[in-house]
């Protein structure tokens, strides 16, 4: 597990700049985002995880370990659609694993690449899989690749947040969140990591 190099940096500037998050950093000092997993064993497992619940995202993981233990482009690309659906993958699902394996098998994905990217560039690069929208793309670049300017609008946890601790509850419009982000640049990441656990003390594990 890596933590970033940035995080008390980010941390101290945010507290500064923003009181809200300067209750949150110290409420939560001592925690930080941390990256975990192979760039493409992650996007698998968040694609398995899609709209089903995490008990059964579990159970299909845990088949499709068992069916494929070693979980690289190649291997799935070895197995069969029927294979991939035995564990529990829908038809559909396992169309989005089968594009996933080939755009790392095929160089269309190159990890080696991803540190010369921007962070539009790696979510356009990553939303041309079949099953991976913008949200997917932008909690691989904020968990896996610890990207530290990354303001997911369309996360629900984030909106939540933002209306507890700045709207008096009141949800604001989209223009209002990329308007209020930008006090945040460039650790909206971060900011974003701590208005989270506001709402959920735990970190997810993606």
């Amino acid at each position: 597990m890596l933590t970033p190099l940035y995080w008390q940096q980010a941390s101290a500037e945010l507290a500064l700049a923003d009181p809200v998050l300067g209750s949150l950093v110290e409420r939560f000092a001592g925690m930080a985002l941390v990256s975990r997993g192979d760039p493409f064993v992650t996007l698998l497992r968040s694609i398995v995880g899609q709209q089903i619940s995490v008990k059964a995202a579990d159970s299909v993981w845990a088949r499709l370990q068992a069916a494929v233990p070693e979980l690289t482009p190649e291997s799935v690309l070895a197995s069969t659609r029927d294979g991939l659906r035995g564990c529990g993958l829908s038809a559909r699902k396992a169309e989005y694993v089968i594009d996933l394996a080939r755009h790392f098998a095929s160089g269309q994905i190159d990890v080696s690449q991803w540190s010369r990217m921007g962070d539009g560039e790696l979510v356009a690069e990553l939303t041309r899989v079949r099953g991976i929208g913008v949200w997917t793309a932008e909690m691989f670049l904020i968990f896996n690749q610890l990207r530290p300017d990354v303001l997911p609008l369309d996360d629900l946890g984030l909106q939540r947040a933002v209306a507890i601790h700045y709207y008096a509850g009141e949800r604001p419009p989209r223009r209002v969140l990329v308007e209020h982000g930008e006090r945040w640049r460039p650790w909206r990441s971060v900011a974003t990591w701590y208005l989270w656990r506001s709402l959920d003390p735990l970190p997810v594990e993606y």
